[in-house]
Protein backbone atom coordinates (compact mmCIF):
# COMPACT_ATOMS: atom_id res chain seq x y z
CA UNK A 1 0.00 0.00 0.00
CA UNK A 2 1.09 3.30 -0.66
CA UNK A 3 2.31 6.24 1.83
CA UNK A 4 0.11 9.18 1.79
CA UNK A 5 1.70 12.34 3.05
CA UNK A 6 -0.53 14.63 5.50
CA UNK A 7 0.03 18.11 5.90
CA UNK A 8 2.39 20.89 4.57
CA UNK A 9 5.65 20.18 2.56
CA UNK A 10 9.40 22.15 2.55
CA UNK A 11 12.13 22.11 -0.12
CA UNK A 12 14.64 22.00 2.85
CA UNK A 13 17.81 19.94 1.81
CA UNK A 14 20.38 20.07 4.30
CA UNK A 15 21.24 20.25 8.33
CA UNK A 16 20.42 22.11 10.74
CA UNK A 17 22.77 24.89 12.06
CA UNK A 18 23.16 22.72 15.05
CA UNK A 19 24.57 19.69 13.57
CA UNK A 20 26.63 21.92 11.68
CA UNK A 21 28.56 23.74 14.40
CA UNK A 22 28.90 20.94 16.78
CA UNK A 23 30.86 18.78 14.85
CA UNK A 24 33.28 21.59 14.38
CA UNK A 25 36.61 23.09 15.80
CA UNK A 26 35.35 26.39 18.11
CA UNK A 27 31.95 25.75 16.64
CA UNK A 28 33.27 26.71 13.19
CA UNK A 29 33.68 30.74 13.79
CA UNK A 30 35.22 32.16 10.73
CA UNK A 31 33.59 29.39 8.71
CA UNK A 32 30.66 29.91 5.81
CA UNK A 33 27.26 28.30 5.95
CA UNK A 34 24.62 28.31 3.27
CA UNK A 35 20.95 28.44 3.16
CA UNK A 36 19.83 25.78 -0.07
CA UNK A 37 16.73 27.75 -1.12
CA UNK A 38 18.79 31.17 -1.14
CA UNK A 39 21.39 29.44 -3.13
CA UNK A 40 19.46 27.78 -5.64
CA UNK A 41 16.90 31.22 -6.05
CA UNK A 42 19.68 33.63 -6.84
CA UNK A 43 22.85 33.31 -9.30
CA UNK A 44 24.79 36.14 -7.03
CA UNK A 45 26.26 34.15 -4.16
CA UNK A 46 24.86 34.61 -0.69
CA UNK A 47 26.14 33.00 2.25
CA UNK A 48 26.31 33.45 6.07
CA UNK A 49 30.24 33.68 7.73
CA UNK A 50 29.96 32.81 11.31
CA UNK A 51 31.29 35.30 13.75
CA UNK A 52 29.79 33.52 17.58
CA UNK A 53 28.05 30.80 18.68
CA UNK A 54 25.94 30.35 21.59
CA UNK A 55 23.95 26.83 22.45
CA UNK A 56 21.08 27.33 23.55
CA UNK A 57 19.58 24.11 25.87
CA UNK A 58 18.53 21.14 24.79
CA UNK A 59 14.92 20.87 24.92
CA UNK A 60 13.27 18.53 27.86
CA UNK A 61 11.51 16.35 24.88
CA UNK A 62 13.04 16.52 21.80
CA UNK A 63 10.14 15.85 18.98
CA UNK A 64 9.96 17.17 15.53
CA UNK A 65 7.80 20.83 16.72
CA UNK A 66 10.92 20.90 19.57
CA UNK A 67 14.57 20.67 18.44
CA UNK A 68 17.26 21.90 19.34
CA UNK A 69 18.22 25.47 18.85
CA UNK A 70 21.54 27.26 18.37
CA UNK A 71 22.09 30.98 18.45
CA UNK A 72 24.42 32.54 15.44
CA UNK A 73 25.89 35.18 15.33
CA UNK A 74 26.45 36.15 11.33
CA UNK A 75 28.14 38.19 8.53
CA UNK A 76 24.96 38.29 6.42
CA UNK A 77 26.07 38.12 2.56
CA UNK A 78 22.97 38.27 0.22
CA UNK A 79 23.34 38.53 -3.56
CA UNK A 80 27.07 39.01 -3.73
CA UNK A 81 26.19 42.45 -0.95
CA UNK A 82 27.64 42.01 2.28
CA UNK A 83 24.92 43.68 5.04
CA UNK A 84 27.89 45.96 7.75
CA UNK A 85 25.39 44.91 10.32
CA UNK A 86 25.97 41.67 12.05
CA UNK A 87 22.88 39.06 11.99
CA UNK A 88 21.86 36.91 14.73
CA UNK A 89 19.59 34.04 13.12
CA UNK A 90 18.25 32.02 16.76
CA UNK A 91 14.54 30.58 15.18
CA UNK A 92 15.24 29.78 11.88
CA UNK A 93 18.23 27.62 13.32
CA UNK A 94 16.41 24.58 13.39
CA UNK A 95 15.52 24.27 9.50
CA UNK A 96 17.36 21.44 7.60
CA UNK A 97 18.50 23.72 4.82
CA UNK A 98 21.70 24.80 5.89
CA UNK A 99 24.97 23.29 4.33
CA UNK A 100 28.48 24.12 5.15
CA UNK A 101 31.04 25.70 2.37
CA UNK A 102 34.06 22.87 2.30
CA UNK A 103 37.38 25.47 2.91
CA UNK A 104 38.54 25.36 -0.98
CA UNK A 105 34.87 27.08 -2.46
CA UNK A 106 34.98 29.47 0.27
CA UNK A 107 37.54 31.74 -2.02
CA UNK A 108 35.54 31.66 -4.43
CA UNK A 109 32.83 32.35 -2.63
CA UNK A 110 34.33 35.47 -1.36
CA UNK A 111 35.91 37.01 -4.17
CA UNK A 112 32.48 37.49 -6.13
CA UNK A 113 32.39 41.51 -7.85
CA UNK A 114 28.73 42.65 -7.89
CA UNK A 115 28.72 44.52 -11.55
CA UNK A 116 28.89 48.54 -11.96
CA UNK A 117 24.84 49.32 -12.68
CA UNK A 118 24.15 52.78 -13.46
CA UNK A 119 22.95 54.53 -10.09
CA UNK A 120 20.41 55.83 -9.94
CA UNK A 121 19.91 59.77 -9.04
CA UNK A 122 16.75 61.34 -8.18
CA UNK A 123 15.70 65.01 -8.89
CA UNK A 124 15.39 67.55 -5.62
CA UNK A 125 12.68 69.40 -6.86
CA UNK A 126 9.83 68.44 -9.54
CA UNK A 127 7.42 70.89 -11.04
CA UNK A 128 4.12 71.70 -9.78
CA UNK A 129 0.83 70.81 -10.56
CA UNK A 130 -0.54 72.87 -13.04
CA UNK A 131 -3.46 74.85 -11.07
CA UNK A 132 -1.00 75.51 -8.32
CA UNK A 133 1.59 76.21 -10.93
CA UNK A 134 -0.57 79.00 -12.98
CA UNK A 135 -1.62 80.97 -9.54
CA UNK A 136 2.23 81.36 -8.54
CA UNK A 137 2.78 82.52 -11.80
CA UNK A 138 -0.33 84.72 -11.78
CA UNK A 139 0.91 86.33 -8.45
CA UNK A 140 4.57 86.78 -9.78
CA UNK A 141 2.60 88.75 -12.41
CA UNK A 142 0.70 91.20 -9.91
CA UNK A 143 3.53 91.71 -7.56
CA UNK A 144 5.65 92.77 -10.98
CA UNK A 145 8.28 90.03 -9.97
CA UNK A 146 10.54 88.54 -12.58
CA UNK A 147 8.32 85.46 -14.06
CA UNK A 148 10.03 82.12 -13.35
CA UNK A 149 8.89 78.46 -14.11
CA UNK A 150 7.67 77.77 -10.18
CA UNK A 151 9.12 74.08 -8.66
CA UNK A 152 8.86 72.65 -5.29
CA UNK A 153 11.33 70.34 -3.22
CA UNK A 154 10.61 67.03 -2.91
CA UNK A 155 11.15 65.25 0.46
CA UNK A 156 12.05 61.21 0.67
CA UNK A 157 10.83 59.32 3.33
CA UNK A 158 13.60 56.29 2.98
CA UNK A 159 17.07 57.74 3.15
CA UNK A 160 18.68 54.88 0.85
CA UNK A 161 17.72 57.46 -2.41
CA UNK A 162 20.33 59.35 -3.95
CA UNK A 163 19.50 62.47 -4.53
CA UNK A 164 20.76 64.87 -7.05
CA UNK A 165 23.13 67.42 -5.63
CA UNK A 166 23.16 71.29 -6.98
CA UNK A 167 24.58 70.92 -10.32
CA UNK A 168 24.35 67.08 -10.55
CA UNK A 169 21.82 65.91 -13.30
CA UNK A 170 19.37 63.01 -12.04
CA UNK A 171 18.71 60.06 -13.77
CA UNK A 172 15.14 59.62 -12.66
CA UNK A 173 12.65 62.28 -13.94
CA UNK A 174 9.49 62.66 -11.95
CA UNK A 175 6.57 64.52 -14.02
CA UNK A 176 2.88 65.56 -12.96
CA UNK A 177 0.54 63.73 -15.21
CA UNK A 178 -1.26 60.64 -16.48
CA UNK A 179 0.95 58.49 -17.25
CA UNK A 180 0.22 55.65 -19.88
CA UNK A 181 -3.35 54.51 -18.52
CA UNK A 182 -4.37 50.73 -18.20
CA UNK A 183 -7.61 51.30 -20.35
CA UNK A 184 -7.28 53.75 -22.65
CA UNK A 185 -11.30 53.22 -23.44
CA UNK A 186 -11.40 55.52 -20.00
CA UNK A 187 -9.86 58.44 -21.19
CA UNK A 188 -11.73 58.63 -24.98
CA UNK A 189 -11.57 62.16 -25.79
CA UNK A 190 -9.06 63.12 -23.67
CA UNK A 191 -5.63 64.33 -25.58
CA UNK A 192 -3.12 62.39 -23.58
CA UNK A 193 0.34 63.64 -24.14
Amino acid sequence: MPYKYIGRTHSFKGKTLWEIVGNLKNFGVGRLVVRNTVVERYPEPSYYRILKVETLPQPKEESLDNLRKVKVLLEKTFRGVTNPKPVCIESASYKTDYRLIPKDEEQRYCQYKAPVTNEKIFPSTMELPPLMKEVLIREMKIKGEPVVEPVMDIVYNDKKRRIAKEGEKPTIEIKIGLGKPAALSLYKGIKLE
